[in-house]
C-alpha cells in the first residue's frame, strides 16, 4: 500500500508520469516541463487522496522552493489556537483527554455501568478493539477511494473506465488489472500502486 505517513506526490503531464516523490521534486518538474512548452494538462496528485493539488509555478527554482518549503512549515508551538483559548471542562487535559458528548440509550448506559472500571475504561477499550477489527478494512477503503480520485481526474474519458471503477471497489486487483489494460502505461501503474500497492516500473 501508499505509505501515507509520509507526503508523497505524483505529478503527470498528459498521461506521461513526470515524478514521484516530494512536493519539492514534482513541483520542480513541473516547472520545468510547463517551461519546455508542454501541450498536455499537468497535474499534481497527493498520493495520500489521490487528489489534485495546486501549485504556483511563477519566478525561479528557487522562488518555488521558498513558496513550497513556506506551506510545510506547522505553526508555531506556542500558537493559541481557540480551542486552546477556550475554558477548560473536565476531562484529563495534561493526557490529551478531551470531554465529548456521548448520546446512549438507558439500557446502554446501565449496561456500562456494570462494567469493570466504568463507562468510560468500557468505551474506550470497546472503541479500541472496533479499530483492531476494521483496520483492514478501513485501509483497502481510503485505498479504493484515492485510486478513485485519481481515475476521476486523468483517466475519466479513457475505455473501461466504468468498468475499472466497478472492479477497483470489488476489490478484484485482476479484474481491475484487466480493463486499464490498454490505458496508458503510467496511468496503469500508478492506479494499481493506489489501489493495491503493486510497485510503479
Amino acid at each position: 500500500m501508499v505509505d501515507t505517513t509520509v507526503p508523497t506526490y505524483t505529478s503527470f503531464d498528459g498521461h506521461r508520469r513526470l515524478a514521484t516523490g516530494s512536493l519539492s521534486v514534482n513541483v520542480l518538474a513541473i516547472k520545468r516541463t510547463l517551461e519546455q512548452g508542454s501541450n498536455h494538462t499537468v497535474l499534481l496528485f497527493d498520493d495520500a487522496t489521490g487528489r489534485t493539488v495546486e501549485v504556483d509555478t511563477r519566478g525561479s527554482e528557487a522562488d518555488v522552493l521558498a513558496r513550497v518549503a513556506s506551506t510545510a512549515v506547522p505553526p508555531p508551538a506556542n500558537s493559541t489556537t481557540q480551542t486552546d483559548a477556550a475554558p477548560r471542562g473536565r476531562g484529563r487535559p495534561k493526557l490529551g483527554v478531551v470531554p465529548r458528548e456521548v448520546t446512549l440509550l438507558p439500557r446502554h448506559w446501565e449496561w456500562l455501568s456494570q462494567q469493570p472500571g466504568g463507562a468510560s475504561v468500557t468505551l474506550r477499550k470497546l472503541v479500541e478493539e472496533a479499530k483492531r477489527a476494521n483496520s483492514d478494512k478501513d485501509q483497502t477503503r481510503k485505498a479504493h477511494e484515492r485510486a478513485y480520485h485519481f481515475m476521476v481526474a486523468i483517466a475519466g474519458d479513457l475505455p473501461g473506465f466504468e468498468e475499472a471503477t466497478r472492479a477497483l471497489f470489488a476489490n478484484d486487483a485482476n479484474a481491475l488489472q484487466a480493463q486499464i489494460n490498454q490505458w496508458p502505461d503510467d496511468i496503469q501503474a500508478h492506479t494499481m500502486t493506489l489501489a493495491f500497492g503493486a510497485t510503479q516500473p
